[in-house]
């Protein structure tokens, strides 16, 4: 007992006080000195733009069930269509995703300008795309394509540059110890299964320490799936001092607590749940006052695939999210539901290529900065870094004078991102007011960065 209470203690000071040395026992049983919390999430906050995938047996069915439409986002069709568990697992014989190619999707988040990806490697399904020691129910054991996914992804990550991050459900519809018991209502917040706490100590935790110690080092173990009644406050602090136990640079995020809904990341004892807060599908209108946060959203309306569901966000509208929410201080991770054949749709790439033909250009506004000094100025976004704000228009103004309101700081010079000779662009001070002469046509009708160099 009072070795739990000292765990908790140390990990409350590593999240809270960042500039706190701790010790961690790492994946041997050793002791090595804990990061600080903003050691552990600088590579974070540089990144900025990240990909999520959402990916399982449920890309099978695609949204339909015995040739029905079914409601609901492509991944949760298990419990939606009321599925049995026994009728739910043959998918696992029909999975066999010879068009994945674990390169290929690192390339397509990397051209888009993306740092990290998420994947999920066991969602609310249980299905799990590693291969599991502790259950015969993955992708190595129970289809026929036998090939380890997250280890071939692991493999590209690394060759790419990119952070591989995981996903990991808490709650598990398959698991008799967790969900499985509650057919046909998986999602059944009113019941407790009375062998939960052996579900987290016989398989949730060792499997936990299979994706960490396997298949790292990771940058990111996002949890879901915390809302259920067996899950509380403790376990959530238990198990995000066993992750960073087996990886002490790891960032851990605020579903791992009951944070979710508070997407300040506090739980409701007013604690601070993980490293960063959650939003899903929304942008918090002011940021999140000072605390790390990340709005994960989708392109269209679900996370797994689903066959007809054609309602993607535009190009345009993507890039701007990304703007809106680096001018507030955080980072987004826009996903993609890759289909049963392991490919990424053709209207994701095409929306990830536009992305990417603007980062191209535009990057250094968005890695590495900070939030808007002026608020959400009417013509559009603005975000810092240095010794630089990047302005970033989206309404282009007609008379060619772009007027930068409360702006108290010396500006030293201005000019356009996209342009690699840095002509200047003249400059007017009118008391708490900037206006910068620009061009009557912007570079890029999407989202045109000028850059303003304030006086150190």
């Amino acid at each position: 007992m009072l070795n739990r209470i000292f765990n908790i203690v140390m990990c409350l000071l590593v999240v809270l006080m960042p500039g706190i040395c701790a010790q961690a026992a790492d994946g041997a049983g050793t002791k090595t000195p804990a990061l600080s919390r903003d050691q552990r999430m600088g590579w974070w906050r540089d990144a900025r733009f990240g990909m999520f995938i959402h990916w399982g047996l449920y890309a099978i069915p695609a949204g339909q069930w015995h040739e029905q439409k079914i409601k609901g986002v492509g991944e949760w069709i298990m419990n939606n269509a009321h599925i049995p568990v026994s009728e739910y697992e043959q998918l696992a014989g029909q999975f066999n995703p010879v068009k994945f190619d674990a390169d290929r999707w690192v390339e397509i988040a990397k051209n888009a300008g993306m740092k990290y990806i998420v994947i999920t490697s066991k969602h609310h399904d249980g299905f799990c795309l590693w291969d599991s020691k502790v259950s015969k129910y993955d992708v190595i054991d129970a289809t026929p394509f036998g090939r380890d996914i997250l280890a071939e992804l692991s493999r590209a990550c690394k060759a790419g540059g990119i952070r591989l991050c995981f996903y990991h459900s808490i709650m598990d519809w398959h698991h008799p110890d967790a969900q499985a018991p509650f057919y046909p209502r998986y999602n059944d917040t009113n019941r407790s299964n009375p062998n939960f706490a052996r579900y987290v100590e016989k398989y949730m935790k060792p499997q936990l320490k299979e994706l960490i110690t396997n298949y790292g080092p990771l940058g990111v173990m996002w949890f879901d799936g915390e809302w259920i009644r067996e899950w509380t406050g403790e376990l959530g602090w238990q198990t995000y001092n066993y992750v960073l136990s087996l990886q002490p640079d790891i960032i851990v995020n605020n579903r791992v607590g009951k944070g979710r809904k508070g997407m300040q990341g506090l739980d409701k004892a007013g604690k601070f749940a993980g490293d960063f807060g959650t939003p899903e599908q929304q942008i918090p209108p002011a940021g999140l006052g000072g605390i790390d946060w990340e709005t994960c959203m989708t392109m269209n309306d679900t996370w797994g695939y689903k066959s007809y569901d054609n309602n993607f966000k535009s190009s345009e509208e993507l890039i701007r999210k990304l703007v809106d929410i680096a001018g507030k201080g955080g980072n987004f991770l826009l996903n993609v539901g890759p289909t049963a054949e392991g490919l990424i749709p053709q209207p994701s790439v095409e929306r990830l290529t536009a992305m990417g033909k603007w980062m191209k250009l535009n990057s250094e506004s968005i890695y590495g900065t900070t939030a808007s000094p002026i608020g959400k100025p009417g013509w559009g976004r603005c975000t810092a870094k240095a010794n630089r704000l990047y302005l970033h228009v989206f309404d282009w103004p007609t008379d060619g004078k772009l007027v930068v309101a409360d702006l108290n700081s010396k500006v030293k010079g201005a000019y356009l991102l996209a342009d690699k000779s840095r002509t200047a662009l003249a400059v007017q001070r009118d008391s708490n007011a900037v206006t910068v002469a620009v061009p009557l046509k912007p570079t890029d009708e999407i989202d045109t960065v000028v850059v303003l160099k304030i006086q150190d």
